[in-house]
């Protein structure tokens, strides 16, 4: 029986079909070769000297002037600034007795009437507010060894700059912030009157004495 058209063409299809047919595939590049190096740079002309970055350091910084030593004050200017400085730390005015927050209301009472006998005694007539002071701190820490009231002389103030009282004010400030002072006030006519002071001192602990 012979065979149909279509099925004699089936052989030739396959044969036409594209996966059938083989791949062709384009052939890689060749390398293309290495320049030379001197042929590249065949017209340069190498210098002479490397041109290399010359750094320089930043200058010192220049020395501090020294500064203008201090000239002494005289005596005179020292007395006048010192006048005027009066009263910037101290009350303007002197309190004629006072007593600590603690104190009984008999303690100044009985401080006046001389309850307590005065066991030491500091004139400081002719000190400046310095020296006043150095001596009375000592003084205080001295005189707690032989009893509790003492009399401490600071003048009326006649005899200073303008007739003010210095060392009245300036004394009667600086007990009121001593911690051992527990009360003071003027004493009577007979021993200063409102030129010295009694105070009363806190009793010497059984430890402090034995201390300097």
């Amino acid at each position: 029986m012979k065979k149909s058209l279509k099925d004699q063409l089936k052989p030739i299809k396959a044969q036409a079909r594209p996966s059938a047919l083989p791949v062709l595939r384009p052939a890689a590049p060749s390398p293309e070769p290495e320049p030379d190096f001197r042929q590249l740079f065949a017209d340069v002309t190498p210098l002479k000297h490397v041109p290399r970055h010359a750094h320089t350091p930043p200058k010192p910084r220049p020395k501090p002037r020294k500064q203008q030593q201090e000239i002494p004050l005289s005596a005179t200017l020292h007395a006048e600034l010192m006048r005027h400085a009066v009263g910037w730390f101290e009350p303007a005015e002197a309190d004629h007795s006072f007593a600590k927050p603690g104190q009984t209301s008999s303690t100044l009472r009985r401080l006046r009437a001389g309850h307590w006998p005065v066991a030491a005694e500091l004139d400081l007539h002719g000190f400046d507010r310095f020296s006043a002071q150095e001596r009375l701190a000592l003084f205080l820490h001295r005189a707690r060894r032989f009893g509790v009231c003492v009399r401490i002389i600071h003048g009326k103030g006649f005899g200073s700059v303008d007739g003010e009282p210095v060392l009245k004010r300036m004394v009667r400030g600086w007990l009121k912030h001593h911690p051992d002072v527990l009360a003071y006030c003027e004493a009577d006519d007979r021993c200063g009157g409102h030129g010295a002071l009694l105070v009363l001192l806190r009793t010497l602990r059984p430890h402090e004495r034995h201390e300097d």
